[in-house]
């Protein structure tokens, strides 16, 4: 589950982990407002005005703003609420801003210049690990520093069960090229970072940049945090900051079945039992000359109620020219799956694109019967290859 900016900040907090304090609003006179009660707070005469979106790549697409008085907060706050960000993280329509986050300036004069770092945490599943990567690059796209120059990335990994040692914080701060109290104050940032990473069930928390202040403070200026869905249970108020209106409608309608759900570009829908299955009719797709367009994983309970829902979703897309469906039965009986597409099929009423269902395993004999004796226009089919030929037909 992806978390905005201030959802993920407030997160960091809670583990003492100095950030670019800021309030989240919905309206222009409530970022006004929070501007005002942020100059009392701080004394602080700048503001930061940042789209909250879930996509990387705000500043360059005009969600990032600096207000120099209350009448710029007003005016880039009107700019930038209800506008349309497009990003190379979003589709080509982009995606409305709903909220604001009105932040402090951090990049205040002083003493001394400020800095700005990368720093992610999350799974490496080569050695089975967590990681931490981190650059003197921050602030920039570390797609292209990571390509292009990969020695400018390092990686401390941490022991599962474990915490980020003190000798490995010290290793961070020294490869970052700090000294003195920005040194001491990187050490307790990247481990404070690290426990909040693993006591909130991240499956990946990006702080692009951290910032070295002038007064050689370490803060997270920006937040990218994505919480694992499946340990949501563990924390009920998490699962509480969900922006439905951030997501998929298709994907949100899946969720809501049950169904593992994932939109592609491609034209051919396909509804299978099982990931791994769905992974490779996906390739089989592909080597026939379609193109998947979702993956939707219906699971080892498939009904009549499932395999409908999966139908309407699919249908949602104007792109399907052909709906492969691919079962092997196991924990689920071929025949209790043929039944749900004849269920569905009678009560969506005539689909105008072909059916191809291919059943394999537990009474994959007496499902192929009950759809031929359906009278539907469905195609059925046991073998992959005779799947496949079908789909081919008709992409």
């Amino acid at each position: 589950m992806n978390l905005h900016e201030y959802q993920g900040k407030q997160i960091l907090k809670d583990y003492e982990v100095p950030i670019q304090d800021g309030i989240a609003v919905e309206s222009t006179d409530q970022a006004v407002d929070a501007a005002k009660k942020l100059q009392e707070q701080t004394g602080t005469g700048v503001w930061v005005l940042k789209a909250q979106i879930h996509a990387g790549g705000r500043g360059k697409a005009g969600g990032v703003k600096l207000a120099k008085n209350l009448d710029e907060v007003k005016e880039k706050a009107n700019e930038i609420i209800g506008k349309r960000l497009v990003t190379p993280q979003t589709s080509e329509e982009g995606k409305e801003v709903h909220k604001l986050f009105v932040a402090q300036d951090a990049y205040y004069p002083g003493e001394s210049e400020t800095e700005e770092y990368y720093m992610a945490v999350l799974t490496d599943r080569d050695s089975r690990q967590n990681v931490i990567m981190y650059s003197r690059e921050g602030g920039v796209d570390i797609e292209e520093v990571a390509s292009k120059t990969p020695e400018k990335i390092f990686k401390e990994w941490v022991a599962p069960k474990g915490d980020l040692l003190p000798f490995q914080g010290r290793r961070i701060a020294f490869n970052l090229g700090l000294s003195g109290q920005a040194f001491k104050e990187m050490v307790k940032f990247s481990r404070n970072l690290y426990k909040a990473y693993v006591n909130s069930d991240n499956a990946m928390l990006e702080i692009n940049p951290v910032l070295k202040t002038s007064d050689n403070k370490i803060m997270a200026v920006d937040t990218k945090m994505k919480l694992d869905g499946n340990a949501l249970y563990r924390h009920k108020d998490f699962a509480e900051m969900r922006d439905v209106s951030e997501e998929d409608p298709t994907e949100l309608e899946a969720s809501k079945h049950g169904l593992n759900f994932i939109k592609l570009d491609g034209n051919v829908g396909c509804m299978v039992n099982g990931a791994g299955l769905a992974m490779a009719t996906m390739d089989m797709i592909k080597l026939s000359g379609g193109e998947p367009a979702n993956f939707l994983d219906v699971g080892g309970s498939a009904n009549s109620e499932t395999v409908e829902a999966g139908f309407r979703i699919i249908l949602q897309d104007e792109n399907v020219k052909a709906i492969l469906i691919n079962i092997f039965g196991g924990i689920v009986r071929c025949d209790r799956v043929a039944q749900g597409v004849v269920d569905a099929y009678k009560s969506i009423g005539e689909i105008h694109v072909p059916v191809i269902v291919r059943l394999q395993g537990t009474n994959a004999e007496e499902g192929k019967k009950l759809i031929d004796d359906s009278g539907l226009k469905v195609e059925s089919a046991i073998v992959l290859k005779e799947a496949a030929e079908k789909v081919k037909e008709v992409v």
